[in-house]
C-alpha cells in the first residue's frame, strides 16, 4: 500500500513538472512538454554545477548534448561520411556515392545560441544525410567554435572561413561541386551565421563564385526589441523562452549576465525614432539612432493581424549601460536584420522558414519583409503548429508531423530552386 502511495505520489510529481499550459495549436504537444521537461532538468542541473564552481553552465550542458545526441561518421550504401575541417574550421562531409558528375553544395550552421550543439549530433546528422541524398548534393555541416571560450565575432570568423573555403576551387573542384548550384544554410543561431555570411560574400566583388540561395530556418537575426509581438505572445512557450534567448545574445556578444533584466526590458534601447532624435544627446538615452528602429519597426514590417493584438515596449528614459557594454548589439555581423537595403540587394534568393509559436517568428518575418522591400525573391514558409526547434522533430525518436513536414518541404525547396 506504501509503495502504492509513493508510486502515485511520484508519478505526480512528476506529471505536474512535465506539464505545461500549452497553446492549443501546437503540434502534438506531449512530445513538446516531455522534451522540454528534459531540457529544464539538465539546465537547472548545470545552473546549479556553475554556482558551486563545479563547471560552466555550458560546459556540462554541452557534455550532456555530446552523450545523448553526438554519432559517429558513419557512411551508408548512399552517402559517404567523414569529418574533416573546411577553412581550418571542423566539418562533418556528407557526399553522394551516386549520381550526376557536378553536385549541388550546401555549407550548413547548426543552431544552439551560439554555444550549444554540434555538427555531429543525430539531428543534424539526419538532416545532412537527407539533404545529400535527396538532393544529391555534397553538404558540409561546420562546428564552429562555441561560447564561453568563444565570443563574437569568433563564431561570425569561423562560419565566414568556412564559407570562403567552401566557396572555393579546389573545395569545389576536390567534391565534385557545381559553382553555379550553391547554398549557405542554417537553423536558429546558425540561421544568424546563414545570413551574415550571405550579406558579407554576396557584396564581395572579389569572390568569382557565390551562392546561388540562402535558406534560414526560424534564424535569430537581432537583439534591439525582445517585445516583438512573438516574443509577447510565445515568451513562455517551449523550447526557447524569452529569457533564455537574451541569455545567449548575451553569451554571444560577450555581455556580463547582469544585462539580462535591461534586455528583457527593452532597456536598452527605444523603438520611437521621435524620442531617439529628441534625446540623443542625453547621457541616459541608447544611441541606435533612428535608422537602425525603422528595420526593425514591427509595428509597420509586420502584416497588421500579427500586430494589432501588441504594443510596442518604448520607455521615455533608458539604459546606456547596456549599449555601452555590448556595442555588437548594433553590429549588423550580429543582427543581420539591422543591414542597409543595399546589402539586402546584393544578397541571394532566399528561403527563411518561421513558426506560430517561436519567440523568433517576427525576427524571420521582418527579414523577409526587408529582403524583398530590396527586391530579393523570397519564399515565407511559416508553419502554424510549429515551434522553435520543430525541425530536430523530423527524425526518430521525437519525430513529429510538423517536424517531418518542414524537413520535407524544405529540402523541397532547395531541390526547386538550388
Amino acid at each position: 500500500m506504501r509503495l502504492r502511495l509513493a508510486g502515485a505520489v511520484l508519478l505526480a510529481a512528476a506529471s505536474y513538472y512535465v506539464y505545461l499550459p500549452l497553446p492549443s495549436g501546437v503540434s502534438e504537444p506531449w512530445k513538446l512538454m516531455l522534451l522540454d521537461a528534459l531540457i529544464r532538468g539538465f539546465m537547472r542541473a548545470s545552473d546549479v554545477a556553475h554556482a558551486l564552481g563545479v563547471c560552466h553552465r555550458l560546459h556540462l550542458l554541452n557534455r550532456v548534448v555530446s552523450w545523448v545526441e553526438e554519432v559517429e561518421p558513419r557512411s551508408c550504401s548512399a552517402v559517404h561520411v567523414s569529418d574533416s575541417s573546411l577553412g581550418g574550421v571542423p566539418a562533418r562531409v556528407f557526399r553522394p556515392k551516386a549520381g550526376r558528375r557536378l553536385k549541388r553544395g550546401v555549407i550548413y550552421f547548426h543552431g544552439g545560441g551560439w554555444a550549444l550543439g554540434s555538427a555531429r549530433m543525430r539531428a543534424y546528422d539526419s538532416l545532412c544525410r537527407k539533404m545529400a541524398e535527396d538532393l544529391d548534393s555534397v553538404v558540409m555541416s561546420v562546428d564552429y567554435r562555441l561560447a564561453p571560450e568563444a565570443v563574437f565575432p569568433d563564431q561570425y570568423h569561423d562560419a565566414l572561413a568556412a564559407a570562403r573555403a567552401f566557396l572555393s576551387a579546389p573545395v569545389l573542384e576536390r567534391h565534385g561541386i557545381d559553382p553555379e548550384r550553391l547554398c549557405v544554410s542554417g537553423d536558429s543561431a546558425g540561421g544568424n551565421l546563414a545570413a551574415a555570411v550571405a550579406q558579407e560574400l554576396s557584396s564581395d566583388d572579389a569572390l568569382p563564385v557565390k551562392f546561388k540561395v540562402q535558406a534560414l530556418i526560424y534564424p535569430v537575426l537581432q537583439a534591439l526589441d525582445f517585445h516583438t509581438p512573438s516574443y509577447q505572445q510565445n515568451r513562455a512557450v517551449p523550447i526557447l523562452y524569452r529569457p533564455v534567448m537574451a541569455r545567449f545574445w548575451l553569451q554571444y556578444l560577450g555581455g556580463d549576465a547582469s544585462l539580462e533584466p535591461l534586455l528583457l526590458a527593452n532597456n536598452h534601447s527605444s523603438l520611437e525614432p521621435l524620442l531617439l532624435a529628441n534625446n540623443h544627446s542625453s547621457l541616459d538615452q541608447p544611441a541606435i539612432g533612428a535608422g537602425a528602429c525603422s528595420k526593425l519597426n514591427w509595428t509597420a514590417l509586420l502584416p497588421a493581424e500579427r500586430t494589432e493584438r501588441f504594443r510596442p515596449a518604448t520607455r521615455e528614459t533608458g539604459s546606456s549601460r547596456a549599449m555601452a557594454a555590448v556595442p555588437a548589439l548594433l553590429d549588423v555581423r550580429a543582427a543581420p536584420l539591422l543591414a542597409e537595403l543595399g546589402a539586402l540587394a546584393a544578397a541571394p534568393r532566399a528561403y527563411v522558414m518561421t513558426c506560430e509559436f517561436d519567440v523568433l517568428r517576427d525576427d524571420g518575418l521582418m527579414y523577409v519583409r526587408r529582403l524583398r522591400d530590396a527586391g530579393v525573391p523570397v519564399t515565407s514558409d511559416h508553419y502554424e503548429d510549429g515551434f522553435h526547434g520543430c525541425m530536430a522533430f523530423a527524425f526518430a525518436p521525437v519525430w513529429s508531423s510538423v517536424g517531418r513536414k518542414s524537413a520535407d518541404n524544405y529540402v523541397r525547396w532547395l531541390d526547386q530552386n538550388l
